[in-house]
Order: C-alpha cells, then sequence, then structure tokens
C-alpha cells in the first residue's frame, strides 16, 4: 500500500447551475441559449452515442456523490488507494461557450472557477483541468495566464479544432498560444471521447450500442497526432507538453513504425520537421490508459516508458475503482520497479509538476 498511484485520467460531473453562480446575471439567458445550440447540434450523432453508451452500463461510481463533491472524492480515492487524480470535467465547455452571444469570456472563466472550486478542497490532490477556448486565441492566451498565475497545473483543449469550424493546430494563428503554454510549462491535454467527425459513421453503425463507432474515437487519434508532429508545431515548440487521453497504447506502436517507414523506406518527406516524427513522439506526448496489460507488457519500450501514464477514469464503466491496486498488482506483475513507478506515478508527476 506504500506504492505511490496517481491517476492520469478522472473526471468530475460539472452542472450549469455551478456555472452561472459564478456569473452575472446578465449573462444567464445566453449561456441557457448556447447549451441547447450545442444540444442541438449533437443530435444523434458520434457525441450523443458515445454518452450514451456509457449510460446504457454505468459503473457503481457513476451514482456515488464523489463523482462531484470533493470531500467525498478524497474519501472514493482513499478507498482506492489512490494519491493524486488529474479530472477532467465530463462538459465540454469549449464546444458551447463560444456560441454565447454576449459573455463567452466571462462565461469561460466562470467554467473555470468551477472547477477552481472543487479542486480546492486538496488542490494537491486533486488537479483540475482548466478548459481553454480556441476561437479567440488573444483570450485564450489570457485564461492560460490567468491559470497558471492561480497555480493551475493542467490545460485542456479540443482534440479537433475543426470540429468547431477552426483550422488545425499547424496553423499559425495559435503559435501566441502555443508560446504562452510553453512559457507556463503546463501540460495540454486532448481528451477523446465527443468526436462529430464521426457522425456519419454513428448513422451508419447497426449495433445499438454504436459498437462500431465507439472505438474509433480512440483511433482517430492518429490524425490529431500527425496533425501536430507532422504538421510541425512541435518541431516550432520544443518545450510542449501535450497527453492523449484514453487513446488505449496497442494501435499507437504501429503508428509509430508505419510515420517512421513513411520517411525511411517509402520515399515521404517533410519541411515542416528535421527529425524522424517518431522523435517528436518520445519527446513531447504522452498517453493515458487504464488496463492494457498486454500493450504494458509487450510494447512499452516501443511507446515509450516515459510516454505512458496509468488512470483509473473515475467513474466511467471501465473505471479500476475500488480495486485499482489489486489491478495494478495484477496487471503489472513482472515489470521492473523503476518502470512500473514511472507509468504509475513518475511520468504524471513530472508532466504535471507534482
Amino acid at each position: 500500500m506504500s506504492e505511490r498511484l496517481v491517476s492520469a485520467d478522472s473526471h468530475v460531473h460539472v452542472r450549469h447551475e455551478q456555472v452561472k453562480e459564478h456569473l452575472a446575471s446578465r449573462y444567464h439567458d445566453d449561456y441557457d441559449a448556447a447549451v441547447q445550440a450545442f444540444a442541438a447540434r449533437m443530435g444523434g450523432g458520434a457525441g450523443r452515442a458515445n454518452q450514451d453508451s456509457m449510460k446504457d452500463n454505468p459503473h457503481a461510481a457513476f451514482t456515488r456523490a464523489g463523482y462531484f463533491d470533493p470531500v467525498e472524492r478524497l474519501k472514493d480515492m482513499d478507498t482506492d488507494g489512490v494519491a493524486v487524480e488529474v479530472i477532467y470535467s465530463e462538459v465540454s465547455g469549449f464546444r458551447y461557450l463560444y456560441l454565447l452571444k454576449d459573455g463567452s469570456t466571462q462565461a469561460t472563466r466562470a467554467f473555470n472557477d468551477v472547477l477552481a472550486d472543487f479542486s480546492a478542497a486538496d488542490p494537491g490532490r486533486l488537479v483540475v483541468s482548466y478548459q481553454i477556448p480556441i476561437h479567440d486565441v488573444g483570450f485564450a492566451v489570457a485564461e492560460v495566464e490567468r491559470v497558471a498565475a492561480a497555480g493551475g497545473k493542467s490545460l485542456q483543449l479540443p482534440v479537433f479544432p475543426t470540429e468547431l469550424g477552426l483550422p488545425d493546430y499547424y496553423d499559425r494563428r495559435y503559435d501566441p498560444l502555443w508560446s504562452a503554454v510553453s512559457q507556463a510549462g503546463l501540460p495540454i491535454c486532448c481528451h477523446i471521447g465527443l468526436n462529430t467527425n464521426l457522425d456519419d459513421l454513428t448513422r451508419r453503425d447497426p449495433t445499438r450500442q454504436k459498437g462500431v463507432m465507439v472505438p474509433m474515437a480512440a483511433l482517430s487519434c492518429a490524425e490529431a497526432f500527425g496533425m501536430w508532429i507532422l504538421g510541425g508545431v512541435l518541431h516550432r515548440f520544443p518545450e510542449l507538453k501535450l497527453v492523449f487521453v484514453e487513446p488505449g497504447l496497442g494501435w499507437v506502436a504501429w503508428y509509430l513504425f508505419i510515420i517512421d517507414d513513411m520517411v525511411l523506406r517509402q520515399g515521404y518527406s517533410y519541411d515542416t520537421i528535421t527529425e524522424l516524427p517518431s522523435f517528436y513522439f518520445h519527446r513531447n506526448i504522452h498517453l493515458t490508459f487504464i488496463d492494457e496489460p498486454d500493450s504494458i507488457h509487450l510494447l512499452r519500450h516501443r511507446l515509450g516508458v516515459r510516454n505512458i501514464m496509468w488512470s483509473t477514469d473515475f467513474p466511467h464503466p471501465v473505471t479500476t475503482w475500488p480495486d485499482s491496486r489489486s489491478r495494478v498488482e495484477e496487471g503489472f506483475k513482472g515489470i521492473p520497479a523503476d518502470e512500473r513507478e514511472l507509468i504509475l506515478a513518475g511520468n504524471a508527476t513530472r508532466v504535471w509538476n507534482l
């Protein structure tokens, strides 16, 4: 029980009423309208299907007060033997806050203040990921600076900016944001899940719980990897720390092989980078996983022992709560102690400056 466990991916339920408590009343009607507009856009697409798939088979943790009450959450972490959690809101504020006709910047700050309230119960153990909007890069820079000045340790950005009608991250419009994030020394976290680019597949998926589509949310991260790496962002901003949350591990080993092989054997060349593509992955990108023993035992060195981080995914259906310690013991048998420590705690401690 002395082994330190840090979950690189857990969740909190943020309610809209909490956000409005931090928001001047004159913006409330616009806030509600933006929420409704976002719900209408989601419709019956991939995002809704992904949420519904979790609700069809909920874990007991979904009903626990620790899902939204920080004091109870600390108790749940103690039950699970987890020292620290990096926490993401179930609500993706950056998907609708920009839709406010008036007060979008104020609503963004209010949203992040709700996350700060949750963390305040024990900032050293409850590490919330503050959501950074990307429609207004100037405001995004200001919010990064505000979060950093307040002691925040984690930033969350959309995985796919094109879902929001914006250019991919290699576009130079984002360079001031990458500079600000680099200076702050905070990681950019991209959590998979709601991917509206998969809406067409959702419509074609013949299974009741959209079992064809749901795994594709993780696999589609290959697109995002390519934009960051081959698009040259990580070459231009070598200090950036990226965390892809819940993409899984096994398929990434093949991806790293193939993007290098395209250069080494297939004749591809890029004027945006000077190293092999996998170099930027190993230097800048980190992955979280939940329970993937085959990948840990067989592929951890190909992925990079310093690039992978364990998580509980509390309270989603796949969560290891409240049995994380026994699941760790089972899944990490035979892993050397120094590598085990990095994957279970050390890497997260470094990435989030814990």
